[in-house]
Formats: C-alpha cells, structure tokens, sequence
C-alpha cells in the first residue's frame, strides 16, 4: 500500500442567502374582521352606546388584525390622522350569532 496523500477538506462556507421578499399579508382564519369607522360613525356609535371613548378598549394602530381591512390600509397610508376613531370587531358567536366588540385606535409608540 502506498501512502495516500492528505486531501484538503477546508469547510467551503454557504452561501449568503438572498434577502427574502416581503409576504403580503394573509389574514388568518380564526382572526376576525375588523372595520375601522369613519368619524361620523364613530360619533353615533358612542351616542348609541351613551359612553365615551375613554372607557371602551384601547386597539393599538400596529394591531395585524386592523390589515385585514382595506379602509384602515387606505387611511393609514394617506396619512390620516387615526387616534380616537373606532374599530368595530365582529365575532361569530354560538349563543348570539354574531358578538360585536368596538376597540379605540391609539397610535403605536413608534408612530
């Protein structure tokens, strides 16, 4: 037997992945839809439920559920202004059918 010459076996490094593109947003399944309301609504809505937005649930504006609703998307990239609109969440309900939650827009810390 002859001598077998060492082989090189110097680790080749992988390589760099390309950056991944941005996935559009897919809403899932078990997240509601939720509907921002215009100002107008907003005001009936509280006049209907004899409360002011201070005391109903705060929804803050970097909520992924609030993607699924092609008015908030629209608004929100036309800059306007969001913090004390309403967002009505609708719930399937086994007892009610449908249960209805209203949550307050707040503005994210970094926004």
């Amino acid at each position: 037997m002859s001598p077998t010459r060492a082989r090189s076996r110097a680790k080749k490094k992988p390589e760099p992945a390309p950056p991944a593109a941005a996935r559009p947003f897919t809403a899932h399944h078990l997240v509601p839809p939720h509907e921002l309301l215009s100002e107008e609504e907003t005001q009936a809505t509280l006049k209907t439920l004899g409360t002011v937005a201070e005391r109903l649930p705060k929804i803050l504006t970097s909520d992924p559920g609030l993607k699924t609703d092609p008015k908030f998307v629209a608004a929100k990239e036309a800059g306007e202004p969001l913090g004390g609109r309403l967002v009505r969440v609708r719930r399937p309900s086994q007892t009610a059918g449908e249960a209805i939650a209203y949550r307050v827009l707040t503005a994210s810390l970094g926004e």
